[in-house]
């Protein structure tokens, strides 16, 4: 767990308040760059950040943030230039950071000293969608030792055995995955992950936080009648991506209206 992210959800709880989670992709358009909207997305309304960590071959990334990966990687970041990013980020901000990556990014880094490095930088946690609960103890045990969340996930075709144990050992905060397939703005019936966030609860007090698909203010709202929170990542880098980070810093601004309405 992680006592800033654990004071930011308590406190949402506490209000009343839809959590507003925002994906934005380390490096793209800029590290510089990175540092700036994550500064104007908490003005704007954002609650947590998810900063995502470039990788060749995301698995659960649709082609947005697919292509938000490749500039971060021509531009040259790395995860330890990502940890320069946080440590920057840091200088201007206390909201909660989760990085978001995959697990091959970290075996010749080391799970442990990734931990270790990210928390002392300011990071609050992690995701990794190619990590299954059951091949997770390690990882939950390292984290849970550094005062660092690793997020759980559950999804439409989640066992009720399964969903049992992944809300049993959750931290911080479970991500809802909203539909089968990749990341992506696209229209999503969100009573399906309803129903599951319903079950869900039968197990755990944790926020849930619905993801994948959410592009509009209207999209978010049907999202927040189901769960804590929402999670908003392609809408938000396309418009990154095409240049237009005034207009991503709106739809954010405009989200979080519609979540406070």
């Amino acid at each position: 767990m992680s006592k800033r992210l654990d004071e930011k959800l308590a406190k949402l709880r506490a209000d009343g308040r839809t959590g507003l989670y925002i994906y934005v992709t380390a490096g793209c358009p800029s590290a510089e760059a990175t540092v700036d909207i994550v500064r104007r997305a908490e003005a704007a309304g954002a609650d947590v950040i998810e900063l995502g960590l470039p990788f060749s071959d995301p698995m659960a990334d649709g082609p947005v943030i697919q292509e938000a990966s490749v500039i971060a990687l021509r531009n040259g970041m790395t995860i330890k230039k990502a940890l320069e990013v946080v440590k920057e980020i840091r200088k201007h901000s206390e909201i909660p950071l989760i990085g978001m990556g995959y697990i091959n990014m970290v075996h010749h880094y080391g799970f442990e000293q990734f931990v270790t490095d990210f928390k002392a930088a300011g990071m609050d946690g992690v995701i990794f969608p190619d990590v299954p609960h059951e091949e997770s103890a390690d990882m939950r045990r390292i984290c849970a030792a550094h005062d660092f969340t690793l997020t759980e996930f559950i999804t439409p075709g989640t066992t009720e055995e399964r969903m049992a144990e992944t809300c049993r050992d959750a931290r911080g905060f479970i991500y809802c995955i909203s539909n089968y397939g990749v990341t992506g703005v696209k229209e999503i019936d969100y009573s399906i992950i309803g129903s599951v966030c319903k079950a869900a609860r039968r197990y755990t007090e944790v926020p849930l936080a619905i993801g994948f698909g959410i592009g509009t203010p209207e999209a978010a709202a049907r999202a927040a009648k189901q769960a804590d929170g929402v999670i908003v990542g392609s809408a938000v880098v396309k418009q990154i991506i095409d240049g237009d980070i005034d207009g991503g810093i709106q739809l954010i601004a405009n989200m979080r209206k519609a979540l406070d309405a």
